[in-house]
């Protein structure tokens, strides 16, 4: 697992350099596409406050889905992934212009869909570059204000709660592979 404080301190030692070091983080983070943004969000808001850390997050997040689209579309355009069977993800990838504008900002607004999904789906897509842009600068700033003010209530919480939570997200996890297990067993 990410330690946030990790990140934190490799940020605040990084001086003068640390937005630079936090942004290419961020880019990291949307190539691999597995690694949720989250922590480098905290780490951001934890290192350079609330307001501070969410416009480096933001930088970071839209340079990263540029550079991930950029790269998607470059390498793995012929190879379409198994998420393609989702109706909305298939929308997106027959779509371009305007349509593809809506579908990409729509699905940057619903917090279930990872990003690296919608920028897979967008390089996939018939999409140009400036629109998935557009669609994107728009859409990640909502998504963005929740993902930082929920993680500065988490950081400002008790610890009862932070074990709590911790608890909870195990337990969600734990149940979630056991689901997926059985599935598989099934299949």
């Amino acid at each position: 697992m990410i330690d946030m404080h990790f990140i934190s301190e490799a940020l605040a030692s990084s001086g003068p350099l640390s937005i630079v070091v936090s942004i290419i983080l961020n880019i990291l983070i949307s190539v691999l596409g597995f690694i949720p943004s989250v922590f480098i969000t905290a780490a951001n808001i934890t290192v350079f406050g609330f307001q501070k850390g969410l416009i480096v997050s933001y930088i970071g997040e839209i340079t990263g889905a540029a550079v991930s689209f950029w790269l998607y579309r470059r390498g793995i355009q012929a190879l379409p992934p198994k998420f393609m069977k989702n109706r909305w993800i298939m929308r997106l990838h027959e779509s371009q212009g305007y349509p593809a504008f809506w579908m990409i900002l729509l699905l940057r607004l619903l917090p279930f869909i990872p990003s690296a999904v919608i920028n897979l789906a967008a390089a996939l897509s018939r999409s140009s570059l400036m629109i998935f842009l557009i669609a994107t600068l728009i859409g990640k700033l909502p998504a963005l204000l929740i993902e930082a003010y929920s993680v500065t209530q988490v950081l400002q919480a008790s610890g009862k709660v932070k074990i709590g939570l911790v608890l909870l997200i195990s337990i969600i996890a734990v149940l979630y592979y056991v689901k997926k297990i059985k599935t598989r067993i099934k299949n």
